[in-house]
């Protein structure tokens, strides 16, 4: 069993006794058999949501039948001069694919795979203009079949395909999604060359080893077989009654037990080659134990700072590929300071098939440790329901009817919700509201372009300085099918920078796929999303202060990143 190995307890310094209570608790009450027998009463008394959401423990031994139904597609797509592809999806339909595509692809067997997941103008156009409709297969991936996002984002374009391609469309689209769904229904109605069928019985944080993650692996020309192989062996290893010897329920007993005693920020730190699958394991942590007053907070470290930069609120997990020493100083210094440190090798990238599983095992009995339901996410419907009223206001007065703002500086304009001149005091003002132990996030309506993500990182290292506090920063919507659960479900130590701009180049929304009229467009949609979370968290009791950074971003981030650091 290929790089299988268990929590070394000697390693975790303040959290062993933590974990070694939680570890009891997992005996005591024989938990890892109970998950195995599909026992719900493990997380709570009523089954809703949870006899029903178990299918992932089946996922690597009974793969999706037939399993070779995406390589013919992927053979099909080559004979007729497709070059790439394009997935459409949110959340957990879309995080696993962009996984599989940045550390695997593009093969030279297969198709280069982009993923969007934002509703932001300039990178719906930025697709729009690379997926040439001749060329590129596009995968319209939802597990509901009614993602706004996703859906309109296929409509957009199916739209532009037909002007191009006319009644071949259908030939360069393909579906995931679940049997019996609206999506499906348009697949067929339509003429999709495949529609793929998920399993009902796994949510979509846990689908990565289902078609929502193996059929785009396949169109990149994974090995998914080998795939399987690895998360096989950490399914059988996770059979083990005893946690010590378990490595999904070891794990998931030190992050459970780790975070009820107060290390519930927990920052994962990965080798460069592997790096995209930490955002994988933020929303599979966030969006499963981030309710009902409690959470585990996930980061990600790029380049993890000195150990004084950080709070006694941490628990730090290195994924290291093998050879990789680059951040091996770094996890020596802050073992040798009392942070504690989890070290988790993988052998090559196909070790990520194993890491998928003991993940969501481990999350799984984290649940159980923190007494929350993992597979259920209630606080995203909130920012859904408060969006679409702006986007049905929008409708009827052909405005969004956003309030003025509290101030303005230059051409920056400045939602705080308390007294506020100009930047600098909405700043001061974000800072004063934080609590020990608690957290920042920085919420970008932006386009993910290179610039803006630098200066996104400049951002959160101000605001780490300023505050001594963990920052995230996570780009929109894209967190609301992620960290969004957890900023509303949490505990409340969290305060909120939020990031808009207008767009500079529109792009409409067909109302139906290959309709001339539009009565949405991105832009709204956008906007609307962002005004949607910003009163849901203020819902919630969450302080949040809402920066539009103008028509020169950028530059707004910049001036903002200034300001954090005083």
């Amino acid at each position: 069993m290929t790089g299988v190995r268990t929590i070394d307890l000697d390693d975790l310094g303040p959290v062993r006794r933590a974990a070694e209570e939680a570890i009891e608790r997992l005996v005591d009450g024989d938990v890892v058999d109970r998950i195995w027998a599909r026992d719900h009463t493990v997380w709570q008394p009523d089954p809703e949501e949870i006899e029903n959401r178990l299918g992932w423990l089946d996922a690597p031994a009974a793969p999706p039948e037939p399993v070779d139904a995406a390589a013919r597609l992927l053979a099909e797509a080559r004979e007729e001069g497709m070059d790439r592809s394009l997935l459409l999806g949110m959340g957990g339909s879309s995080l696993a694919p962009e996984v599989f595509a940045r550390v695997f692809g593009p093969t030279a067997e297969g198709l280069d795979l982009r993923i969007l997941d934002s509703t932001d103008p300039a990178a719906v156009r930025a697709l729009l203009d690379w997926a040439d409709p001749r060329r590129t297969l596009v995968v319209v991936s939802s597990k509901s079949g009614t993602t706004v996002e996703t859906l309109s984002l296929f409509r957009a374009f199916w739209t532009r395909a037909v002007e191009e391609l006319g009644a071949e469309t259908g030939s360069r689209f393909a579906a995931v999604t679940d049997p019996g769904t609206p999506l499906e229904d348009t697949a067929t109605r339509l003429g999709f060359r495949r529609a793929f069928r998920g399993d009902p019985e796994v949510g979509g944080r846990y689908s990565a080893l289902t078609w929502f993650g193996l059929a785009p692996a396949d169109l990149i020309g994974v090995d998914v077989d080998r795939l399987l192989e690895r998360a096989r062996s950490a399914a059988e290893a996770c059979l083990a009654s005893d946690p010590v010897e378990n490595p999904g329920a070891s794990l998931g007993a030190v992050l459970g037990g780790a975070a009820a005693a107060g290390r519930d920020k927990l920052t994962l730190v990965l080798s460069p080659a592997i790096e995209p699958f930490g955002a994988w394991i933020e929303q599979l942590i966030a969006e499963s134990t981030g309710k009902e007053g409690r959470g585990i907070l996930p980061l990600r470290e790029t380049r993890p700072a000195a150990p004084e930069a950080y709070g006694e609120d941490r628990l730090f997990v290195h994924l290291r590929l093998e050879g990789d020493t680059r951040h091996d100083d770094g996890m020596a210094a802050l073992e040798r300071t009392g942070h504690p440190v989890v070290h988790r090798d993988l052998a090559g990238r196909y070790d990520l098939g194993r890491e998928i599983f003991a993940w969501e095992f481990a999350t799984a009995v984290a649940g159980h440790l923190l007494g929350i339901h993992p597979f259920d996410q209630p606080n995203v419907e909130a920012a859904k329901r408060r969006a679409g009223e702006r986007i049905e206001a929008f409708r009827e007065a052909g405005s969004l009817d956003e309030p003025e703002p509290d101030a303005r500086d230059g051409d920056l304009a400045i939602w705080a919700g308390f007294p506020a001149d100009g930047l600098e005091a909405a700043i001061e003002g974000l800072a004063a509201r934080t609590v020990a132990d608690g957290y920042v996030a920085v919420q970008a309506f932006l386009p993910p372009t290179a610039e803006i993500e630098t200066g996104l990182e400049r951002l959160t290292e101000s605001l780490r300085a300023r505050t001594g506090l963990a920052v995230t920063a996570a780009y929109g919507p894209r967190y609301l099918h992620s960290t969004g659960q957890l900023h509303k479900g949490d505990a409340g130590d969290g305060v909120f920078l939020m990031l808009t701009a207008p767009a500079t180049a529109d792009v409409p929304i067909p109302d139906q796929p290959g309709s001339d009229s539009a009565s949405l467009s991105f832009g709204v949609l956008e906007t609307a999303q962002a005004l949607g979370d910003r009163q849901a968290l203020r819902d919630a009791g969450r302080v949040v202060v809402r920066v539009d950074l103008g028509r020169r971003p950028v530059e707004g981030l910049r001036r903002l990143a200034a300001a954090a650091a005083g």
